[in-house]
């Protein structure tokens, strides 16, 4: 049975696992709040199930630990952040921090991250912008996980998107998917705890359907929507590694694995201010009209409503952690299990 742990708790335990395994504190800070965030939102895939991937990767000199992202190349309303391959999360709220900037100086603006790493929930890096008051998009690719449409051995990555609208006196809509039928980090769940996947989710590495999370995890995902996702994954591995100069998902290996080469993949981030086209009031207009045109549909929830009630609840209640998982993330920090 799964404990039950405070938030802060928990960020701090993998923080210090991060920091003992050779990540700077400001790395590990920076990926243990994102990590909690995910475990707050009911992702736990892409939560506390990370760290001893990271850990592991920081360890053997797949993610550069002592990493310090800088802007390496700035152009007013657009620049290239440079994460040194380093974890991605530092970097990643760098790039934020400079889209938002831009954006409020230009009208719009478009950051690139090269020589990055895994970076989570997509919807985790565009809170940030719609607090600001602008519309913001998150993209970015992952090693090979699915085949372009009509071939057989994986290619993209599953180029998760996010995307968030500011709201009037209500919380921003967000938007976050990834371009596989499924999160590749459901199924790596699924596989550590010895349950099977769904039909449609994946093929096995001889390109057979298949419900073994194992096997999945050796072959290749289903893309969502057959070929408009195939797709739009195309678009976002364009998009983060063409303007980046990063690796594409299949000059990368495995997450899943220690060993491997530096991971060396993309992130985009776009922001646009409202008022610099038709206006604050007349974007907050407009999307007020679509959300109530769409609750008039009764069953209709709006994206981001079910993360925040998970949030509440986490909040007050704590976060549940696998006994395993939780043991090896204190064997990782040095700290005795309560």
């Amino acid at each position: 049975m799964s404990a039950l742990i405070p938030v802060a708790e928990l960020e701090q335990l993998m923080t210090l696992a991060l920091e003992k395994s050779g990540a700077t504190p400001a790395m590990a800070r920076a990926t243990a709040r994102a990590l909690a965030t995910a475990e707050l939102d009911g992702i736990p895939s892409h939560g506390a199930s990370r760290v001893p991937q990271y850990c592991g990767h920081v360890k053997i000199g797949r993610a550069n630990g002592a990493a310090i992202p800088v802007v390496a190349r700035d152009s007013k309303a657009a620049c290239l952040v440079d994460a040194k391959q380093g974890l991605a999360f530092e970097a990643c709220t760098l790039g934020v921090v400079e889209a938002i900037r831009r954006a409020k100086a230009f009208g719009v603006s478009y950051v690139a991250v090269v020589n990055s790493n895994h970076f989570g929930a997509a919807a985790y890096h565009v809170e940030a912008i719609a607090a600001a008051g602008l519309v913001g998009l998150a993209f970015g690719n992952s090693p090979a996980a699915m085949p372009a449409w009509g071939g057989k051995r994986a290619l993209f990555g599953t180029n998760p998107i996010a995307a968030t609208f500011p709201r009037r006196e209500a919380p921003p809509l967000v938007i976050d998917l990834s371009l596989s039928e499924v999160a590749r980090g459901k199924i790596m769940v699924a596989a550590r705890d010895n349950k099977p996947i769904p039909h449609g989710w994946a093929l096995d590495k001889h390109g057979q359907p298949t419900t073994d999370a194992k096997a999945a995890l050796d072959g290749s995902m289903l893309p969502a929507g057959g070929v408009k996702g195939a797709m739009l994954a195309l678009t976002i591995e364009l998009l983060a590694c063409a303007l980046s100069g990063a690796a594409f998902g299949f000059e990368s290996d495995s997450f899943f694995v220690e060993e491997g080469k530096p991971t060396r993949i993309g992130q985009g981030f776009l922001a646009i201010d409202p008022g610099a086209l038709a206006g604050r009031e007349v974007f907050l207009e407009r999307v007020e009209t679509l959300v109530a045109a769409m609750l008039e549909d009764e069953g209709v929830r709006l994206p981001g409503d079910r993360r925040r009630a998970n949030r509440a609840k986490a909040l007050r209640d704590g976060i549940a952690v696998p006994p395993d998982l939780l043991a090896k993330i204190h064997a990782l920090a040095g700290t005795a299990a309560a």
